[in-house]
């Protein structure tokens, strides 16, 4: 079965396509995809759709998500995370600014993404344009922080006053929206300069980083941790001896390889409304037939009538196996404000 959507706990130190190696081993397909790309640095939940089940990433990738992140004040980094070059020194905040600070960056916001990311302008990466010594400059967009409660802090020690030199930030969040930016962007209300020392995605929409495979592998997400690795990826720059976290040996792939097969999910109706979509039934093989060869789409040729949904909502549609005595899901319908219906896709 490689239709399926599989939780994977990305491992911090490789990149988003990389880590997919193993979901495309244990599912033995090549047609697999991401539902929203994690930095290299990063760690924690990607949703990753295999199969027939790729068309569903543009769905996915649009849910809100929850990061845990370690922000280190008093630097700015060109990339806005560790791995990037410093390009400004300040001091260290104080607790009090830096409660306000995030309580300023909390609820709708426009926000100016990175330089160095995906975002295409004038049809190339904008990190790729900065790589070959060009400006970059990407407009400002609307995002919303849903919420932002700061857990951890580590103070400066070279300091007769209580100053802030890291903060463990739980941010939940609107699609679009880049940690590393709002990182630059409260440390900036506090009158100082920051970027990521650690980021770990826990939620994308209502898929949890708990129920992904390899999420024992993770170490605990804390300030120590988050600058430990940063620690060992610096070393390593200076070609000097670190000790490293221990890395996959073949016993734990293939535990992994495991994990992903026996976690490996279907679309049903359950999942479906996880996902935040109605839920429908083709009404017979005559209607199933038309959906699958894309035919206007008309209210008898489900189980229920469309209209009765809301507006703005996706809808899960499926075929009832009469011999299996369950439902194969077949594709997504969208319905407008306006409330008009089109084909989302179908899965023939």
């Amino acid at each position: 079965m490689s239709d399926s959507i599989v939780l994977l706990a990305k491992q911090p130190g490789l990149t988003s396509f990389s880590s997919l190696r193993n979901v495309k081993k244990a599912m033995n397909t090549t047609k697999v995809g991401h539902t929203g790309t994690l930095d290299s640095f990063a760690e924690g939940l990607l949703v990753v759709c295999t199969g027939h089940y790729t068309k569903l990433c543009g769905q996915i990738t649009a849910f809100d998500k929850s990061y845990e992140a370690v922000i280190h004040f008093g630097s700015e980094t060109d990339t806005l995370e560790y791995t990037g070059s410093v390009i400004k020194n300040a001091p260290f905040p104080s607790e009090e600014d830096l409660k306000k600070a995030v309580e300023k960056w909390t609820g709708p916001v426009m926000q100016k993404p990175p330089a160095f990311s995906a975002i295409h302008v004038d049809g190339k990466r904008a990190s790729d344009l900065v790589r070959e010594g060009k400006s970059v400059d990407i407009e400002e967009r609307p995002v919303t922080i849903f919420s932002s409660e700061i857990t951890e802090i580590k103070y400066a020690e070279a300091s007769d006053e209580k100053l802030v030199e890291y903060a463990k930030i739980r941010f939940s969040v609107s699609k679009g929206t880049y940690i590393r930016s709002l990182a630059r962007d409260i440390a900036e209300s506090c009158g100082t300069a920051g970027y990521l020392t650690g980021l770990f995605r826990t939620r994308v929409g209502n898929f949890r980083v708990e129920d992904a495979a390899g999420y024992s592998f993770l170490e605990n997400f804390n300030i120590e941790n988050a600058c430990k690795k940063e620690a060992e990826y610096k070393a390593s720059l200076k070609d000097l001896p670190v000790t490293k976290s221990k890395k996959a040996d073949k016993p734990q792939e293939l535990q992994l390889q495991k994990e992903i097969w026996d976690l490996r999910q279907d679309v049903t109706f359950d999942l479906a409304k996880t996902c935040g979509f109605e839920t429908v039934n083709l009404a017979n093989k005559i209607a199933a037939d038309s959906f699958k060869n894309g035919k206007p789409i008309r209210s008898s040729m489900f189980d229920k009538s469309l209209w009765d949904f809301p507006n703005e909502c996706t809808v899960a549609v499926f075929e009832r196996d009469e011999f299996m005595d369950d439902e194969d899901f077949v594709g997504l319908i969208n319905k407008n404000a306006e409330g008009k219906v089109s084909y989302g896709f179908v899965i023939n």
